[in-house]
């Protein structure tokens, strides 16, 4: 090979190696962005049928008693990576956006838990959630509410998380809650001015299990029967036993056991649309 021959092919070489280093550098610049926008509740895909909102309580104590509360760590870690799993993205909301307190923790011996928790950018997320009125119901498929006594303390009086879900149910997704989640269903209304329960198969924590745990008197009313006051047909297992129930385009679980089956009747809907 000449001289010119060989000056050529290092030309060319050096091109080549500029371009791919370009295209690193794109690549890693796009990751970059689309990780920004999930942490800002945008999901980074842009497809709304792969994206699941869960929107999380704030409250960090029990009303007046100061009794610390939030939301349950193994009712987020479960259905979150059940939703991983099938390849849906999932971004965190909240009432007032920023801190979610959690409980739960000192309970977590199961590997998702335990694997969640060591995740610093999860942790992170959980920190920095959004405030619900800056997200766009129409970016996902899906809400779910996780429990945590937390949420009665919040959810049911915020006139954003009500609006939110009714629209949300009304535009046709599918709404999800468990244990306590469902506080956050108690006050919605849909454009026909019945409240989303209403003649619905529901289940949460109900009276009998808040009683066992010695809470019934710190909360500011008993789910299971606020539920019903609303025209929820309550359906339950005995005492802390695994229960999920689907009415229409609702989800709930009865309590922690039951909230990795709840995410998965949830995409058994997604998958139906």
């Amino acid at each position: 090979m000449g001289p010119g021959r060989v000056a050529r092919l290092a030309e060319i070489m050096s091109a080549t190696a500029w371009a791919l280093c370009v295209a690193m550098v794109v690549v890693a610049g796009t990751y970059v962005a689309h990780a920004a926008e999930a942490a800002k509740g945008t999901p980074a895909g842009g497809d709304k049928k792969k994206a699941v909102l869960f929107i999380l309580t704030n409250a960090a104590t029990m009303g007046s008693t100061g009794k610390p509360t939030g939301a349950y760590l193994s009712e987020i870690t479960h259905p979150y990576y059940e939703f991983k799993r099938a390849g849906l993205e999932i971004v965190f909301a909240s009432p007032k956006g920023g801190v979610v307190p959690l409980t739960g923790i000192e309970d977590a011996r199961d590997a998702e838990s335990l694997q969640f928790l060591k995740d610093a950018q999860l942790m992170e997320a959980l920190k920095t959630t959004r405030p619900l009125a800056d997200v766009k119901a129409a970016d996902y498929a899906a809400i779910f509410f996780p429990g945590g006594h937390g949420t009665m303390f919040d959810l049911p009086d915020s006139q954003v998380v009500a609006d939110f879900t009714g629209k949300f149910y009304d535009a046709g997704g599918v709404v999800s809650a468990v244990c306590h989640g469902p506080a956050g269903l108690v006050n919605v209304k849909l454009a026909n001015g019945k409240y989303l329960v209403e003649g619905k198969h529901v289940s949460c924590f109900t009276d009998s299990e808040e009683r066992a745990v010695k809470l019934d008197k710190a909360m500011p009313f008993l789910l299971e029967s606020k539920l019903e006051e609303r025209g929820a047909i309550i359906a339950k297992a005995d005492n802390f036993k695994m229960h999920v129930v689907v009415s229409e385009r609702l989800v709930t679980g009865q309590n922690p056991a039951s909230a990795k089956d709840v995410a998965k009747e949830v995409l058994l809907l997604l998958k139906k649309k």
